[in-house]
């Protein structure tokens, strides 16, 4: 007898749960929280980009990380893969930036759930262009105070 009613309670408990699993099943699918990502091209830039879409979508990274380590570990700076002119094409034409709401860059790796560790030494700003000559970078002054001066001594 006893057997019998430990047997009852673990039959309904294990109906009650296929019957929760079949009405959940049931309810209807939410959308996905985080919404298709914005893909902002500046068409003033650039009519096309350096390589196809399906291939930057796929490759970008590793093209990024090639330019980084041409430029800073042989010297080589060019400009095809380089962040810098990414950020030129890509900035949001409201903001100038890649980053924020509608940013190329955060949107798309917030739709992707990745992070990305770029713009914490990198600006996320497109350069803007005017008539005057510009400032050199950081590293263009450092290696210019660092360079010896013709006639004088260390």
């Amino acid at each position: 007898m006893r057997r019998k009613s430990k047997l009852l309670p673990a039959l309904l408990a294990a109906v009650a749960v296929g019957l929760l699993a079949s009405a959940y099943a049931a309810e209807p699918k939410k959308p996905a929280r985080v919404s298709l990502p914005t893909v902002n091209v500046n068409k003033d830039k650039a009519e096309q980009c350096v390589e196809p879409t399906e291939v930057m979508r796929r490759d970008h990274m590793q093209m990024i990380l090639h330019q980084r380590d041409e430029t800073m570990h042989q010297g080589i700076r060019t400009v095809k893969h380089s962040l810098k002119n990414c950020v030129n094409c890509h900035a949001d034409p409201k903001t100038g930036r890649v980053l924020g709401h509608n940013g190329f860059c955060e949107s798309c790796h917030t739709y992707a759930a990745v992070t990305m560790d770029c713009f914490g030494c990198h600006t996320d700003k497109a350069e803007k262009k005017t008539g005057a000559v510009r400032e050199p970078d950081t590293l263009e002054k450092l290696v210019r105070l660092s360079a010896p001066v013709a006639g004088v001594k260390p």
